[in-house]
């Protein structure tokens, strides 16, 4: 089950980060974006009332009216991996977004993982941003001009500490 996170998840939501990576840096993000107000929504997935994978998406700054949005971190357990949990969450979490009416969203990730989504780095091509000119640093519209002109997006300071 996909549903939107609540504060009683929380320490449940750092053990998934904890488990999945090699690293506590992506719990931390998480925690430092709740401490700072960036976070626009987390979802967690569910199995048997335990939690196993989360995502989360945080504001970004625009030079733009419009609403853009980050996709990170996003976990799952590694005994629950490959089984369509984290797929699910992105799923879930781009509804979710396109519902809020953002404009895109943009990922550094696994370049062989978020295509499949959307995602694309030549979609992210005019945007200035730390982490432009990466092939993990890609982008998804979900307005037509989303991302046709160039765009400086700055990410928030939790992002920093990575």
């Amino acid at each position: 089950m996909i549903r939107h996170a609540r504060a009683a998840d929380h320490a449940a939501i750092r053990a998934v980060n904890l488990a999945a990576f090699p690293q506590a840096a992506e719990a931390d993000l998480v925690e430092r974006l709740r401490a700072d107000g960036d976070v626009v929504f987390e979802m967690v997935a569910e199995d048997q009332g335990a939690i196993v994978g989360h995502i989360l998406f945080s504001r970004l700054w625009a030079d733009s009216a419009n609403l853009y949005v980050a996709l990170a971190p996003m976990a799952v357990r590694p005994e629950h991996q490959r089984q369509g949990l984290g797929s699910a969450l992105v799923r879930g979490g781009l509804e979710f977004c396109q519902e809020c009416g953002a404009h895109g969203v943009v990922v550094l990730g696994h370049p062989d993982y978020y295509p499949r989504f959307g995602f694309s780095a030549e979609a992210a091509g005019n945007i200035r941003s730390p982490y432009a000119g990466s092939p993990a640093f890609m982008a998804k519209a979900f307005e037509d001009d989303a991302f046709e002109a160039p765009l400086t997006l700055a990410y928030p300071d939790a992002f920093n500490g990575l």
